[in-house]
């Protein structure tokens, strides 16, 4: 079912190659990111859940017979099949009886209680994680620089071209939705923010058909939406709502708002990068918060161009959640992982990246190019002292920037990178 008009996507090949090594392929992530448009594409036949023809058929068939929605072309996509719980079961039996792989794709925006289904899956359908556009899906990004290859220190200087502030900003308040392309910048954003209706108007009860506060879960995702890219804790949102919105909510409610935004893939949190680095210094264990696109931030909190040029801090917030994004995305191609450094003494580290064989890699985001000395200095002193500690040194270090017109390594070592020549 290959579309020619299909924008290709880092996933694409993480994909194919799951397919030859699984019975089943699921896609998780969160709606409007194209889960279903890449799996069309690498699909034979399809059985669409949420399709309304007939009344929802095919949603009452596969109540009915669950076996009914494995019947056709492989691999098969059956999306959203959260819907109908049951179809878990039926293919991993299908894929137990057959033995064959590449046979099934299950697309959800939306993770269920396990007690809907019985059987895990494990060893027959494996997961994949799918997230909105990077900026070099988007054609936003030259592709220039690989992350893989500036981790491996191997890249060379390079001439990128000038990015204005305008530029950047409007990739913020966008996002990577691939709706959004070809839109001007006012369509994009109405985007966010229809988003974010549905998700309070609909998604929070349909998760696990319980009833929440939706006045409350807005206030939790405005106060996160305030505190996007930092270690804020449960606590401080609470008492952010209380300060900024005037009302109140208890810490098991925050609690279990959190959880369902994890259900829905509204936040993917950046955990802390502590163990890995094999040292004494003692580092706090907190999450970064993040929504799964920072345009989400944007529409909760109303801001326009104009605003964000009148708040310049909060700006450098937002672009370090779009880099973040991007590098969720990247790394995932080369099997690394994505953390950030944070101690007791203040020193932070924005990203770090773990390497298969252990190594890592640390970067500093930065919007405008006169903070990259400060960055670069913060970047080694922090290495030293980890060094210094026990750990092992950094296999590249380098500042990731909105507004710089060349991609080069440093006299002492550290890379300077603009966001908008990245790709995997």
């Amino acid at each position: 079912m290959r579309n020619e008009n299909y924008r290709m996507r880092i996933i694409d090949n993480i994909l194919d190659n799951y397919l030859k090594t699984f019975g089943a392929v699921l896609i998780e992530g969160p709606k409007w990111c194209g889960k279903t448009w890449t799996s069309k594409y690498h699909s034979k036949s399809e059985f669409l859940l949420a399709d309304p023809k007939g009344n929802f058929n095919n949603k009452k068939l596969a109540m009915i017979n669950p076996d009914l929605a494995l019947v056709g072309d492989k691999p098969r996509l059956i999306d959203e099949w959260q819907e109908v719980p049951s179809i878990w079961d039926a293919v991993r039996g299908k894929v137990d009886e057959t033995i064959e792989k590449g046979q099934f794709l299950l697309t959800g925006s939306a993770t269920i209680n396990k007690d809907k289904y019985i059987h895990s899956g494990t060893g027959r359908i494996a997961r994949l994680r799918m997230r909105p556009m990077s900026l070099y899906e988007s054609g936003y990004s030259d592709g220039k620089i690989s992350l893989k290859d500036l981790c491996e220190n191997n890249i060379t200087d390079t001439f990128t071209g000038e990015v204005s502030l305008e530029k950047i900003i409007s990739f913020i308040l966008v996002g990577g939705w691939p709706a959004s392309i070809g839109m001007d910048e006012k369509q994009g954003m109405l985007l966010s923010k229809e988003y974010i209706k549905a998700v309070l108007e609909e998604d929070i009860y349909k998760v696990d058909s319980v009833k929440r506060d939706a006045h409350k879960i807005e206030l939790l995702l405005r106060s996160l939406a305030r505190n996007e890219s930092t270690t804020v804790t449960n606590k401080t949102l609470k008492n952010d709502i209380k300060e900024k919105d005037f009302d109140d909510i208890n810490i098991d409610t925050i609690t279990d708002y959190l959880n369902l935004f994890d259900k829905l893939y509204l936040i993917e949190n950046i955990p802390p990068f502590a163990n890995k680095l094999r040292s004494s210094l003692r580092v706090k264990q907190s999450e970064k918060r993040h929504f799964v696109d920072q345009s989400l931030a944007c529409a909760l909190l109303n801001l326009t161009k104009e605003k964000l040029l009148n708040d310049l801090e909060y700006l450098g917030f937002l672009f370090e959640s779009l880099v973040e994004r991007d590098l969720f995305t990247y790394v995932s191609s080369f099997n690394a992982k994505l953390y950030h450094y944070q101690d007791y003494n203040a020193n932070e580290i924005d990203a770090v990246i773990e390497m298969e064989d252990g190594s890592w890699c640390g970067f500093e985001i930065k919007l405008g190019a006169n903070q990259i000395e400060e960055a670069a200095d913060n970047l080694k002193q922090i290495n030293e002292l980890i060094v210094k500690q026990g750990g092992e040194s950094a296999k590249t270090l380098c500042v990731i920037c909105g507004m710089t017109n060349a991609a080069y390594k440093r006299p002492d070592g550290v890379y300077v990178v603009p966001i908008t020549s990245l790709k995997a």
